[in-house]
């Protein structure tokens, strides 16, 4: 899809605007992801599980999101590291910009400034809640404020938080749609585009059903935990006598006549109170009741057998081993060794398949600065007195904070 010569500066830490640069790693570009020196990089660098090891500065969670890239420290408060910035940008097609609204302006790494070095620039921003309102935001709270919160949990429980960070990855997925399109459109005209898109949006965008739900039919959502609002049985989950859950999909009218039927409940189904969907919505508690009456009796193996037979739509509750030892997701598995030696494994960001993409399996997580001399050296043709130079101006930060080059 790209190749090297494709540049992509990654101006952005945590999730959202590191996921979208791994993404066009994937997809053969060369990223460039720039890091501060007096914070140790990337916030996700330091988000560690307590069996992780202290001093790597390549951590799991930092590894989800940043296979394919060059990292390199510079501090973008000083006048020195402004410029390398900007010479960075000069050479780009596509930045990736993540600021509090108002600091990319005061760092001149806004859209204009950096437009102005090259009118080809496709410039990818993401905010929390717009350009012009300056909260700072965190995926907790935007799944809190988009709603998902509210509608996530058990009925008789607490609003909950998704366990992985939800609208972080709506807005790359956004942000992404809308740098693909930019760059069509400067193979057509020649010239760059600013894309936008912020949290808030991209998880009100996502409610779907749910928002419709209210604006069209004035519902309020209640948390059905995993049960659907418009659709029975769908989402359910059965325990079996073997302590396994197995959750059923019956979508269509057709599967639900087979669910019923393949448990031997075909007399049930035909009782006027579940005759329709929105009947089973309404008598929700009462058929799922007998239904449960049934499978609760049965081996987890043993039911979903029967479904399958029945085509009727069913899958295991897995655990992480459960989920890798299926075949369609170890091969989105990717495979790699750090500069420290470790061995590490990820997964792909992006899962389409076909003749139209080529999926790259790209180089490991990078360390903090680990391809500060091919970048500043190879890609902008500095030399060592160069680099000397800009170092003992605190472009890249103080000996304290960063090792030298």
């Amino acid at each position: 899809m790209f190749d090297r010569d494709f540049i992509v500066l990654e101006l952005a830490n945590i999730l959202a605007g590191p996921i979208t640069g791994q993404f066009f790693a994937e997809l053969g570009a060369r990223v460039i992801k720039v890091e501060n020196p007096h914070t140790k990089g990337d916030a996700t660098r330091g988000f560690k599980m307590p069996s992780e090891a202290p001093e790597a500065d390549v951590s799991a969670y930092f590894s989800c999101t940043n296979w394919g890239k060059a990292s390199v420290a510079i501090d973008t408060a000083t006048d020195d590291g402004r410029r390398i910035v900007h010479a960075l940008a000069a050479k780009a097609d596509v930045v990736i910009a993540r600021f509090k609204p108002g600091d990319e302006v005061k760092l001149g790494l806004d859209h204009a400034t950096l437009r102005a070095l090259t009118p080809r620039l496709i410039y990818g921003q993401i905010s929390a809640y717009g350009p012009d309102d300056p909260r700072p935001g965190f995926d907790a709270i935007l799944q809190a404020e988009a709603g998902f919160t509210y509608l996530n949990g058990e009925p008789d429980g607490p609003a909950t938080k998704m366990p992985v960070a939800l609208i972080d990855l709506l807005a790359a997925h956004q942000l992404k749609e809308g740098l693909l399109l930019a760059v069509i459109k400067r193979g057509r005209t020649g010239e760059g585009s600013l894309v936008s898109t912020s949290l808030l949006t991209a998880g009100v965008a996502a409610l779907a059903n749910q928002a419709t739900n209210y604006l069209s039919g004035n519902v309020v959502p209640k948390r059905l935990g995993s049960e659907h609002p418009n659709i029975v049985p769908y989402g359910t989950i059965l325990t079996c006598s073997d302590g396994r859950e197995l959750v059923i999909a019956a979508a269509t009218e057709k599967q639900y006549r087979e669910l019923m039927a393949c448990i031997g409940l075909a007399e049930v189904a035909a009782e006027p109170r579940f005759a329709t969907g929105q009947l089973r919505v309404r008598h929700r508690e009462a058929l799922l009741a007998q239904v449960r009456t049934v499978t609760e009796q049965m081996t987890g193996d043993a039911l979903a057998e029967r479904l399958t037979a029945a085509r009727v739509p069913c899958g295991f509750v897995n655990d992480m081993a459960a989920v890798f030892g299926q075949p369609g997701a170890r091969a989105l598995l990717m495979h790699g060794r750090l500069y420290d030696g470790r061995e590490i494994t990820g997964v792909h960001s992006l899962v389409v398949e076909g003749d139209a993409v080529t999926l790259q399996v790209p180089s490991p997580p990078p360390g903090l600065n680990q391809h500060a001399a091919p970048v500043l050296g190879g890609l902008l043709g500095y030399s060592r007195t160069d680099i000397a130079a800009l170092q003992a101006g605190g472009a890249f930060g103080t000996r304290d904070s960063l090792a030298e080059f």
